[in-house]
């Protein structure tokens, strides 16, 4: 059950609406947002009639959900989840983010370079796995620990923010002191132990859509986070599993504005994995913000040639530069803009 409380409810009368919907049973999520409270009620309370709530004091309309992802829905925040970072960077506003950087942390020398690059191109994130999930238990694996430290230091010589690939439940804790925002990739979507534990988290998390997955089953997962109190939480189209052969993954540009019709939280687009063909992520790239994406992740290589993993899809520096550029031109037609780049003291 939904309860808008009127933009003039005092704070007793809010609190009277959260403790009988408490006694009846409910999980009581509160949201404040610019011009009312939002109470979201979860759970199996027992029999009880809306109405009941449409005339309590302070009450502008209560009404019952029908989805069973009550938190994730928009009508938890009708105007939408803006998740701000600690360096004023926003998704989920009027600015487009772009977010780059390799497939995997390979060397200090790789990440630092490829952190100039990303930055000098206009992007605000560096992304990089330093915990790789790999389908075969002979292929690069990452570097751990180490790989997050040298993203972290690479990342602040150029004000840049650090998302990254978390697998499992033990990786939480010591990844939070390098990391800005977690990854949640397509195969740990519906892995719910996880997705609890990143619910209590208090650090923004991206979810990827799994390979299989359907919107509903994507939105589904989003509640397990959400319900562990972690609003600030992104979703990512990354490519389902057809069987179409032209490209790595079929790249579902629809899924972008129905999330952002069914969802108030942000939703960034990852061309990179969506098709797995470097020459033809920025035409992807452009469509994904031009469909109403929040962000952009993609994949950015120094040396594409000579990556341990996905090079094939991964930018060269130039490109990324290029296509960053077409970004700004388009994104006035949607009435958007892309975040400016940081910047950068000794550039």
């Amino acid at each position: 059950m939904i309860v808008a409380m009127q933009s003039q409810a005092t704070d007793e009368q809010i609190q009277d609406v959260i403790e009988r919907m408490v006694e009846l049973g409910f999980n009581v999520h509160r949201t404040s947002g610019d011009v009312q409270t939002i109470l979201a009620g979860v759970g199996t309370p027992g029999q009880f009639e809306v109405t009941e709530f449409q005339v309590l004091p302070g009450v502008h309309q209560a009404y019952r959900i029908s989805s069973q992802y009550k938190l994730a829905g928009r009508g938890f925040r009708p105007e939408g989840t803006k998740i701000t970072f600690s360096n004023g960077v926003v998704v989920g506003g009027k600015e487009v983010v772009v977010m780059a950087g390799p497939c995997s942390v390979e060397s200090r020398e790789q990440i630092a370079l490829s952190a100039k690059q990303v930055a000098e191109a206009g992007c605000r994130f560096l992304r990089g796995g330093a915990f790789k999930p790999r389908s075969s238990p002979y292929s690069f694996q990452g570097m751990g620990i180490d790989g997050l430290k040298i993203m972290r230091d690479a990342a602040d010589e150029y004000g840049l923010l650090v998302i990254t690939e978390v697998m499992e439940i033990s990786q939480i804790e010591p990844m939070l002191e390098y990391i800005d925002c977690f990854q949640v990739g397509a195969r740990n979507m519906q892995n719910f132990n996880l997705l609890r534990e990143l619910g209590h988290v208090r650090k923004p998390v991206c979810l990827k859509r799994g390979i299989a997955a359907t919107i509903e089953e994507v939105l589904l997962s989003a509640e397990y986070i959400l319900s562990g109190g972690n609003y600030d939480l992104m979703l990512c189209e990354r490519g389902i599993r057809t069987f179409e052969t032209a490209t790595r993954n079929t790249y579902d540009i629809s899924a972008i504005p129905v999330l952002k019709q069914l969802t108030h939280l942000p939703v960034v687009g990852d061309p990179s994995h969506g098709v797995g063909k470097r020459d033809l992520v920025p035409s992807m790239a452009l469509a994904s913000v031009a469909a109403g994406a929040d962000g952009l992740l993609m994949e950015m290589h120094p040396n594409p040639d000579k990556a341990m993993s996905d090079g094939a899809q991964s930018l060269f520096p130039e490109e990324l530069t290029k296509l960053v550029k077409k970004l700004r031109m388009l994104a006035p037609v949607v009435d958007r803009s892309i975040m400016p780049a940081v910047e950068l003291a000794h550039a």
